[in-house]
């Protein structure tokens, strides 16, 4: 199992390095503070093509493997979470049209989606159907030529702010699963309408929203083949584990770089902190979480890429990941005293953006019984 990136790979994300220092990292906590669209940050990224690194060079992707994406998505998140939680929900709305959708959709969209010209949103959460997509309650029906589109979608990163939205509906309630289909829903469709931003805990500058949907569409509208929505959704859910799994890194090692810093230049009791036993275990357990979780997620970035089915990669990866980000964000704050629980410091900002990685794409609840499925069942 090789890691490792190609000169053009280890480049882009030296890129992402550097955007993410100089760029993100000095608007996130403008972003938190005021709760404003992460907008100035995004077009950077996209400026870059970076928008499109999940998808191939064919429909104007980048091209790069998972392992680099990974990368790049940890060194983003390192800046600023809130752009990579925007980004990332935007690659879950890419990767539904790169797996799902006709050519001439993907044509229409991809090329368009990679150089940052539209911003996509994943309609798949309801309020009654979180870690349960085969209880929605959104239903398409067939009407004059087209669908009728009747229903309510909860917590949609980016929906009011996207060109589109990638939306799960059941076309056949019979089939239960089996009759969810997708749609890709237009910015300025008639009868679609957007709550205000929910007020979150964190990543404060990527909003989320209830959308409610009361909309006719074209035949066109629907993505591939009906029937098809719900194998679609699993697949991009894996994909989007791997994601999460970088994004906790990058916190992490952002934590980490804090930490490191602090406890070499504050004194206690004419001592650096560093020079206390309690603190060099802090660190070591800090620093042992994070390599297991790298190893990890970059054994599921390996696996997205060269295997047909990594459902139990990536749910591990992204177990693992997000719950030694709670543990490193948590003591990386402990190291800072009071000065850790302060908003001048990123600190606090790291502990609440951290939080979601636990619940969203699949709860740590979610990622043991996918886990233990696999295992068990072999």
């Amino acid at each position: 199992m090789n890691f490792s990136m190609n000169e053009t790979e280890q480049a882009i994300v030296d890129i992402a390095t550097d955007v993410s220092r100089n760029v993100l990292k000095e608007n996130a906590q403008k972003y938190d503070e005021a709760e404003n669209f992460c907008v100035d940050s995004l077009k950077a990224l996209g400026d870059l093509g970076f928008m499109g690194i999940n998808l191939p060079e064919e429909y104007g992707g980048l091209g790069i493997s998972s392992i680099a994406m990974s990368n790049v998505v940890a060194q983003v998140t390192a800046g600023c979470a809130s752009t990579a939680s925007t980004l990332t929900a935007h690659f879950l709305a890419t990767d539904s049209i790169l797996i799902g959708a006709t050519e001439a959709q993907k044509q229409e969209y991809l090329p368009r989606c990679a150089d940052g010209t539209l911003l996509g949103a994943f309609g798949l959460t309801e309020p009654a159907a979180g870690s349960n997509p085969a209880g929605m309650l959104t239903k398409a029906k067939r009407e004059n030529n087209g669908w009728k589109i009747k229903g309510t979608k909860h917590y949609i990163t980016n929906a009011a702010e996207a060109d589109f939205i990638v939306l799960y509906a059941k076309t056949n309630e019979e089939l239960k699963h089996k009759g969810i289909s997708a749609f890709i829903i237009p910015k300025g469709t008639e009868g679609v309408s957007f709550s205000n931003p929910e007020k979150t805990m964190g990543l404060k500058g990527s909003h989320i929203y209830e959308v409610s949907f009361d909309c006719w569409v074209p035949e066109s509208a629907l993505m591939g083949l009906e029937g098809n929505g719900f194998n679609t959704a699993m697949e991009v859910l894996d994909r989007g584990r791997v994601e999460v799994a970088a994004m906790a890194l990058g916190i992490s090692q952002a934590a980490i770089e804090y930490s490191l810093l602090w406890v070499k230049e504050r004194m206690i009791g004419g001592k650096p902190l560093s020079s206390y036993q309690n603190t060099q275990w802090k660190i070591a357990e800090m620093y042992t979480q994070y390599e297991a979780a790298e190893l990890l997620t970059l054994k599921a970035a390996y696996a997205r890429d060269f295997r047909e089915r990594y459902s139990l990669e990536s749910a591990t990866a992204k177990l693992f990941a997000s719950e030694a980000c709670a543990f490193i964000t948590d003591n990386a704050l402990q190291l800072h005293g009071g000065y850790g629980f302060i908003r001048d410091l990123p600190l606090e900002r790291f502990v609440r953006d951290a939080r979601i990685l636990r619940i969203f794409e699949g709860t740590s609840e979610i990622q043991k019984l996918i886990i233990s499925r696999a295992v068990i069942l072999g």
